[in-house]
């Protein structure tokens, strides 16, 4: 019986059961309870998910962007996977949050994270010439999802209004995406964000952008389709993961008159850029 070839992975260190585990178009991440100083952020996803997601996309020494960084856990997660990074980020106090975080996490890591790059660069994503960023192996990211934090109803921003310690909005800059109020000029500002990364991208490298479809007034603003439709047009959209988080409490939304669900899931959009 002829042995059997070795697995010729080109796209990342993993053996071929941890690659075979990633492809499952669904998974359930019930990350480790956020620390203390990172808190007051109202949108932060969980290095540990950052983790999983850029050890498949990339090998050891890879470029990774995040050019919406928040308090850094893709840059957190990078060092953690032994890649190189850099993120981006609009509010002044979230850039020097997300340095210290990362400053921690080097700290921490000791000598296997010394010659890793890992910067936080503080600026506007829809600006990135002037950054002089290198060309990346892998972007991972995460919009505000709309202007959903300004939704006064929401039972996680009764209690984040509570803690004066708390931010319920990213920032109040005009340039921040998250106070934007119509749907469709969001979606125009947004767009060519993602687009103006090409440049940065080496032929073949993947972009996940995590996102959730939006529910306001009554209806839903499909969020992550519109993404993946409008990105269609500048990158491949390869496949999607749901991301499911089973550790919410279920609230009786429309009990009794009218279907309004828990929505506990987020889109995991893999674009590929193929010139």
């Amino acid at each position: 019986m002829p042995e059997k070839r070795p697995l010729r992975n080109r796209l990342n260190d993993l053996p071929a059961r941890q690659w075979l585990k990633f492809q499952k178009s669904w998974f359930v991440h019930d990350p480790p309870r956020r620390k203390k100083d990172v808190l007051r952020h109202p949108g932060k996803f969980p290095e540990t998910l950052a983790l999983e997601f850029i050890s498949f996309f990339t090998k050891a020494g890879a470029w990774v962007l995040d050019p919406m960084v928040g308090t850094g856990s893709t840059v957190v997660a990078s060092l953690r996977a032994g890649r190189n990074s850099i993120g981006i980020e609009l509010n002044p106090e979230y850039a020097d949050l997300a340095r210290s975080v990362v400053a921690l996490e080097r700290t921490t890591l000791g000598q296997s994270a010394e010659s890793l790059a890992a910067e936080i660069l503080t600026g506007d994503a829809a600006r990135l010439d002037g950054f002089g960023l290198p060309i990346f192996d892998y972007v991972l990211t995460s919009p505000p999802y709309w202007d959903m934090l300004h939704a006064r109803g929401a039972e996680a921003q009764r209690r984040r209004r509570s803690s004066p310690a708390l931010d319920v909005t990213y920032s109040e800059d005009p340039a921040d995406l998250g106070n934007v109020a119509d749907y469709h000029d969001f979606l125009r500002r947004l767009v060519p964000i993602y687009a103006a990364l090409q440049p940065h991208l080496r032929p073949g490298a993947y972009l996940t952008i995590i996102v959730k479809n939006v529910k306001k007034g009554g209806r839903i603003y499909p969020l992550a389709w519109d993404l993946g439709h409008a990105l269609g047009q500048y990158y491949t959209l390869k496949d999607e993961r749901i991301w499911c988080q089973d550790d919410i409490r279920l609230a009786p939304y429309g009990l009794g008159s009218a279907w309004v669900s828990n929505t506990h899931h987020h889109y995991c959009l893999q674009f590929r850029h193929e010139p």
